[in-house]
């Protein structure tokens, strides 16, 4: 499976890959993805995952599901949809958050999340004055309508535009 596939990254506990592994696999069973793809990405801590679902709603099932059974979550933390990937070069970031931020309208309040795994080639501040300026609207990190999320794993960039509810951590389910 190529990268360009995932489009949720799950993050777990360290040291138990496997477990991780069986528990989104039954977690997206239960959803009705009888055939969803979960593989070990080049982060430690970090699973790639392929649903025939919709991403952004499986996150928001994800919730009811944790307020049925926090449990059913095993080892896995937080659940990430993702829009688009591309190379980890700040020209194709530029291309693809060029792609993505009508989905931001003119009004609405937005913020940037950027999260680096096993790359050093930019610092996260670089990384956001690059982008940032790409997207018009008001900014606002406490109370965004909108998050233009980056997540740097290695050589590729998953993007997505999200909801900050669209976005599911057992840690703070609620949240």
């Amino acid at each position: 499976m190529v990268w360009q596939e995932y489009n949720l990254l799950v993050s777990y506990e360290l040291g138990d890959l496997g477990q991780a592994r069986e528990d989104v696999l039954k977690i997206l069973r239960a959803l009705g993805d009888q055939n969803p793809t979960v593989r070990r990405t080049a982060a430690r801590g970090l699973l790639g995952v392929r649903t025939a679902l919709d991403p952004r709603g499986v996150t928001r099932e994800l919730r009811e599901l944790y307020s049925k059974d926090p449990f059913s979550f095993g080892t896995t933390i937080k659940w990430i949809p993702i829009d688009l990937w591309v190379p980890s070069d700040l020209e194709a970031m530029r291309e693809g958050v060029m792609k993505l931020r009508d989905r931001i309208g003119r009004g609405e309040r937005w913020a940037m999340v950027v999260e680096k795994r096993r790359y050093g080639r930019h610092h996260k501040a670089e990384i956001i004055n690059e982008l940032a300026g790409l997207i018009e609207g008001k900014v606002d990190l406490k109370a965004p309508e909108k998050v233009l999320r980056v997540e740097l794993v290695g050589r590729y960039a998953g993007l997505a535009v999200l909801e900050p509810r669209e976005v599911f951590s057992a840690r703070k389910p609620h949240a």
